[in-house]
């Protein structure tokens, strides 16, 4: 969408027919039309629509677009004309030249073919000054004030009943920082991120991806920059879906646990309005490959008051050897090294797991995590 005029016009439609039969035999969801067209009158790559593009301006062409792709896209995929959906807005951002609300409400949906509504979002940029592992990726408050922007867009637009997603999203914007990004920190902010969106309605979350990028998962090649193998970021990732388990099976219901430590969070899992599982995270930064001999790792007691019935809990942690490192990560007494089995789940020896904790009488379950982890409280009923 971003090139103007008949000539891009004319590559777009001569795209789709190549396009559509790769995504042929259910390989695709959903279309999307433009990339962060909020951008495009003020990118620093360089302005693509004049400064009078507005909103309405916007809605016209992205209609125009869409209603002339879609014979095209029936003459060559008849079975796909049938699904012809996309995700609508896929703006970079809330607050920047073009409004999502005013865009929405200005009529992008008239024609009723926008199957989920997308935002993207970074917490901050590679290059921004005073961006730092603790005061902005290991920090609760930081994490709420971010997502709580398009948070406020969500519940604007939820009336019109489509699902909101975050369509593109991860730490730092231009591919992460090193240090920061590639960092088991980032990690446990991506835990925090995600359980945050879960915990208010966010129905998807897109972590961007790319080769050699810093805040990537895993590197499927060996680079120039990088090499090929299983990232910091991934653990968070892992973590998470062990949190949710499978969503299409059961369900499940996040709410986040107020703390009142911004270094610190907590949410539980409530799998049909029973409490299953509860999540803690421990953000006080703890970097061991700070100049000298480490210091000793501190730790923090959590306590928390678990339903009746409830007599055991099984522990399942997420350590490293400290906020920076990018290597030497569990969960579960688990690593996904590339190096151990081509980034299969291989069980270690030396790393402790299976520990079970017995609720008191009076209800109440403690758990010891220390500074930099994050855990997982499996709740066992009699």
């Amino acid at each position: 969408m971003a090139k103007n005029g008949s000539v891009g016009l004319d590559s777009l439609i001569a795209t789709v027919p190549l396009a559509c039969k790769a995504l042929e035999d259910g390989k695709l969801a959903y279309w999307e039309l433009g990339n962060e067209p909020d951008l495009y009158k003020t990118s620093a790559q360089g302005a693509v629509r004049p400064a009078n593009w507005t909103e309405a301006s916007y809605d016209a062409e992205w209609l125009n677009k869409t209603r002339t792709l879609k014979p095209v896209l029936a003459e060559a995929c008849p079975d796909l004309a049938d699904s012809y959906e996309f995700f609508g807005l896929s703006f970079a951002g809330v607050s920047n030249s073009l409004n999502p609300v005013t865009a929405w409400r200005d009529g992008i949906d008239v024609d009723q073919d926008i199957a989920q509504i997308s935002i993207h979002n970074y917490i901050g940029g590679a290059t921004q000054p005073g961006v730092t592992l603790q005061g902005t990726l290991m920090n609760h408050t930081s994490t709420v004030t971010s997502a709580n922007k398009f948070l406020n867009v969500s519940n604007i637009l939820r009336p019109y009943g489509l699902p909101f997603i975050l369509g593109e999203t991860n730490s730092l914007y231009n591919e992460g920082a090193p240090g920061l990004s590639n960092a088991f920190g980032a990690a446990l902010w991506g835990i925090d991120f995600n359980l945050y969106c879960a915990a208010n309605n966010v129905k998807r979350v897109h972590m961007h991806q790319g080769t050699s990028y810093r805040y990537q998962s895993w590197n499927p090649v060996d680079s120039n920059t990088t090499t090929k193998g299983t990232k910091a970021p991934y653990y968070g990732n892992i973590f998470v879906a062990s949190m949710l388990r499978n969503l299409t099976t059961t369900n499940v219901t996040v709410s986040n646990i107020p703390r009142p430590s911004i270094y610190d969070a907590a949410y539980t899992a409530y799998v049909d309005s029973t409490l299953a599982r509860v999540a803690v995270i421990n953000m006080i930064e703890y970097n061991y490959t700070s100049s000298g001999t480490p210091s000793p790792r501190p730790s923090q007691n959590y306590t928390f008051e678990v339903p009746s019935g409830c007599e055991t809990v099984g522990v399942q942690r997420l350590a490293a050897n400290g906020s920076d490192a990018i290597t030497g990560i569990t969960f579960d007494g688990y690593s996904y090294n590339w190096e151990l089995d081509d980034g299969n789940p291989v069980l270690l020896s030396n790393v402790t797991r299976g520990e079970s904790l017995v609720v008191g009488m009076d209800g109440l379950v403690t758990v010891e995590l220390p500074h930099s982890s994050a855990v997982i409280l499996n709740l066992e009923y009699s």
